[in-house]
């Protein structure tokens, strides 16, 4: 087929990986879809214009709205603050261009339902790309650790941890939406459904631990420090919630972007009837597990995942050698490129960020209300 024509909107840091993305998958999905970098929006002055002639996109514009049916662009990276992911993924969507969308997917469950189309909808949730996660998912779907009674799922993170860190968007209500839980917890949230299965019911408590932080003095890129009069902080630096889950498992699930010492310290422990599995996304290529006959004082083996495992062969030739998570998106790129091509999805959708995002909603509800509340399905 011919290039396939897209642009990115919004070229901040995940703006700039999804370009980088683009330009790695026929290097290791050569059968992949080839791409055309037509067009890059940004409506900070220069920055589009920067990225253009850096990453070699065809034009760029201010103005996203632009794009909207143009025929050049038969597919569009949307990776501006979610606050802006309904309006422009529903006009993308009804204009019959397909979309690859940060998480969480707009700031609520009916933004992420606004979006509807006869189009191809990628949901960026990378964590679930990693060979040592679907290794994870084959081995308990083999029944390797028997049957799954409870886990814990860790989304912890500093990036918000200095109290002078700029009040951007992300801490505003109305353009960051419910703060560490639409950040962190909705892929915590996916990868739990991707592992485990479906949500019945949750009980969660939340906090804000930093409530003021000092404005910015221009627009920020990444999580700069603040210079400006102080302002109030609008949602949540942390959250805890105990979930039961449909197969009867019960999981804990722990996220903060105030946790000081932690640096993008995510994975999780799943124990079975059986056996138990392991996993630091800050070792990728690594899975703990424990499986025998012994049931106590079972020993824990490293696994390095391997060519066999996920698309783990498309990056290295044997095991052990590391991958990182620009790898991950360059997955979701070639997954999201060939669901256009085939007119099926692979990996992530829109219907998997609307279930994160009710259980997501489930929590504020729980927080407010001291008690259980059942995610609806």
């Amino acid at each position: 087929m011919a290039a396939l024509g897209v642009a990115v909107i919004g070229f901040g840091w995940m703006g700039r990986v999804h370009t980088q993305a683009y330009a790695r998958v026929p290097h290791h999905f050569p059968t992949a879809p080839t791409v055309r970098l037509v067009s890059v929006a940004d409506d900070v002055p220069g920055r589009a214009a920067e990225a253009a002639q850096r990453y070699g996109f065809e034009e760029s514009t201010a103005e996203w709205r632009h794009l909207v049916g143009d025929p050049r662009v038969a597919a569009v990276s949307i990776t501006a603050p979610n606050f802006l992911h309904r309006e422009m993924g529903s006009a993308f969507a009804a204009a019959g261009q397909h979309i690859w969308i940060e998480k969480p997917v707009g700031l609520t469950a009916a933004d992420a339902r606004a979006i509807a189309g006869d189009v191809q909808v990628t949901v960026g949730f990378n964590y679930r790309n990693a060979p040592a996660v679907e290794k994870a998912r084959a081995i308990i779907a083999a029944g390797e650790i028997g049957t799954v009674t409870h886990a814990r799922f860790r989304f912890l993170s500093d990036y918000a941890a200095h109290p002078e860190g700029a009040l951007s968007w992300r801490f505003e209500r109305t353009r960051g939406g419910n703060g560490v839980l639409g950040d962190l917890g909705a892929h915590g949230v996916d990868l739990v459904r991707f592992l485990l299965g479906e949500i019945d019911a949750l009980v969660a408590d939340t906090a804000v631990f930093i409530p003021e932080r000092p404005r910015p003095a221009a627009a920020t890129a990444g999580h700069e420090r603040g210079s400006g009069p102080p302002g109030p902080v609008e949602n949540d630096d942390w959250l805890g919630s105990l979930l039961r889950m449909a197969s009867g498992a019960r999981v804990t699930l722990d996220c903060s972007r105030v946790a000081v010492g932690e640096q993008n310290s995510y994975g999780f422990e799943i124990h079975g009837t059986e056996g138990a599995l392991f996993w630091d996304f800050r070792r990728m290529g690594e899975l703990g597990v424990g499986a025998g006959p012994s049931y106590q004082d079972e020993p824990v083996r490293t696994v390095h995942v391997g060519p066999r495992d996920g698309d783990f062969g498309a990056f290295q030739p044997g095991a052990g050698i590391p991958m990182g998570y620009d790898d991950l998106k360059v997955i979701e790129a070639a997954r999201f490129l060939r669901s256009v091509a085939d007119g099926r999805p692979y990996g992530p959708t829109l219907a998997d960020a609307i279930r994160a995002a009710e259980a997501l909603e489930a929590m504020e509800q729980s927080a407010a209300s001291g008690g259980w509340v059942t995610v609806s399905r």
